[in-house]
């Protein structure tokens, strides 16, 4: 007898095969059949008129904690996603992540990383979750935010990772924009590269410069991923800061050229105009340097040296140039009467600059959203095979950035059906196996016979999200049902409650 069989919708496999009006039927966590006037089933749920595709893989997110939450957290579920790909930019929560407590604004245990995920799911994540170690945290426990490393660092490095390795992480993180990961020259990143490929696992990366220098940025992340022999993931695509607005092709086409040239290399994107992070991201990372960052914004010579780095532009350099006061967006800080006001409005007649220097200094954990791209880049980089989809989320409270709540149905109804900037087995691909197969994740982000049965039902008619930068929180629409390994998670767009996903190794 069958469990499950879902009636009659158009599916997709994933793939980005042209859809088939099936039936898809399951039974003990497992696509068994996809076809016509399947029967025997214990249960069936009438998807006529709805796309049935594989459960949505979040190539970029950062809810690495929010499987500690006290309640079931279903924001994930809500869109769709049944997979997340956590620890991105450099940042895992082990090993050893207290160091770095300071910027992250979060005090946890002094995990090792199987210890992390141990933690992880014995809490019980609400969605599948995949985890990659991150560079800086790998560095901030050995070296904390000292700049050069001393001997023997980089070897207790290597070891780190490779106990991350072997007890499932997913693939090496970098985030090159933040400190101490800023303070890594390529060699160091290429001999840690070497053991994530000994595990055959991805190398992902924050770009070093997603501006001005974004062109040499990928040609770092290219030799990186060359000289270790590792697939290469770039993080959140773009081309970010007015002045470099509409070169989206220099993007592409160094992505093609690596590829042409042998490398394993691949990206993913957030379908929105600004992005989110720490607000201390506006200064040159070597604000940072040696963990004095309040005592160095105290100095009104270092403030007017770090201005002057900060306006030259270019790697090193911070944010601070790729955007404007009024397109800064605090969205938390120790001082609430901050939150939710533009820069610009916070500085009022005073120095846009000195006021983001008093922010940061009482406050080194603020966080902001950011308008940085163009429209024509976005949907440039977004209609590439190349890149995939993936929402660089932070945790669902307070005032993050919608992504969080909406970034797969906000693609899907705003880019696919209503622009159609790709068509619908596209988008598919682009939510599904594009990440699964870089992840190494088997079994799962296609439909097909023996596949997990990890599924999202949608409504292409009206999926979408209306979470906007001041109000991000709304419910998507359109998202009918989810299921995970068969069982139904969401149901009617409704969260069944409870915890059902897994901890995934590659």
């Amino acid at each position: 007898m069958i469990d499950l069989i879902l009636r009659g919708g158009t599916v997709h496999d994933g793939l980005g095969s042209a859809a088939e009006t099936a039936d898809v039927a399951i039974s003990g966590g497992r696509v068994v059949a996809v076809g016509p006037g399947l029967s025997g089933a214990r249960r069936e749920l009438d998807v006529a008129g709805l796309i049935v595709a594989p459960g949505f893989v979040d190539a970029h997110a950062h809810s690495d904690l929010v499987p500690l939450m006290d309640e079931p957290q279903p924001f994930k579920l809500l869109q769709g996603v049944t997979t997340e790909i956590n620890g991105n930019c450099g940042y895992s929560y082990a090993p050893d992540a207290s160091r770095l407590e300071e910027l992250t604004g979060v005090c946890v245990p002094d995990w090792t990383f199987a210890g992390y995920l141990s933690a992880v799911a014995v809490a019980g994540p609400s969605n599948h979750v995949a985890t990659l170690v991150g560079h800086s945290t790998l560095r901030g426990a050995v070296a904390g935010f000292a700049p050069d490393l001393a001997e023997g660092d980089l070897d207790r490095m290597c070891e780190l990772a490779a106990d991350a390795f072997e007890a499932g992480a997913c693939g090496l993180s970098s985030g090159l924009i933040y400190p101490p990961g800023s303070y890594a020259g390529t060699g160091e990143l290429v001999a840690l590269a070497r053991v994530a490929h000994r595990y055959g696992v991805p190398y992902t990366t924050h770009l070093r410069d997603e501006g001005a220098a974004v062109g040499e940025a990928l040609d770092e992340a290219v030799e990186i991923a060359r000289r270790a022999r590792v697939r290469l993931q770039v993080s959140h695509c773009k081309v970010a800061g007015r002045p470099n607005h509409g070169r989206a092709s220099l993007l592409l086409d160094r992505l093609r050229a690596a590829r042409a040239a042998g490398v394993d290399v691949r990206g993913d994107q957030y379908p929105y105009l600004a992005g989110s992070t720490v607000l201390a991201a506006l200064l040159p990372p070597s604000a940072l340097a040696g963990g004095r960052l309040r005592e160095v914004l105290a100095s009104p010579a270092e403030r007017l040296r770090l201005r002057s780095v900060a306006e030259a532009g270019g790697t090193g350099s911070g944010l601070w140039r790729d955007a404007v006061p009024a397109g800064i967006l605090v969205t938390s800080h120790a001082d609430a009467s901050f939150t939710g006001r533009a820069l610009a409005d916070i500085a009022g007649d005073r120095d846009p600059w000195e006021v983001a220097c008093d922010l940061v200094a009482a406050d080194p954990a603020a966080q902001m959203v950011i308008e940085m791209m163009a429209e024509e880049d976005v949907t440039e980089i977004m209609a590439d095979p190349l890149i995939a989809i993936g929402s660089d989320n932070g945790p669902p409270t307070g005032l993050e950035h919608p992504r969080t709540w909406g970034c797969f149905p906000r693609f899907l109804g705003g880019y696919v059906r209503e622009r159609g900037v790709v068509g619908w087995a596209e988008a598919v691909r682009k939510m599904t196996s594009a990440t699964a197969d870089q992840f190494g994740l088997r079994g799962r982000g296609w439909l097909g016979a023996g596949a997990y049965a990890d599924v999202c039902v949608f409504d292409p008619a009206t999926v979408g999200h209306a979470g906007t930068y001041t109000a991000p929180s709304a419910r998507p629409t359109g998202i009918v049902h989810v299921l995970l390994e068969g069982r139904v998670v969401v149901e009617s767009g409704e969260f069944t409650g409870g915890r059902h996903g897994r901890v995934l190794h590659p």
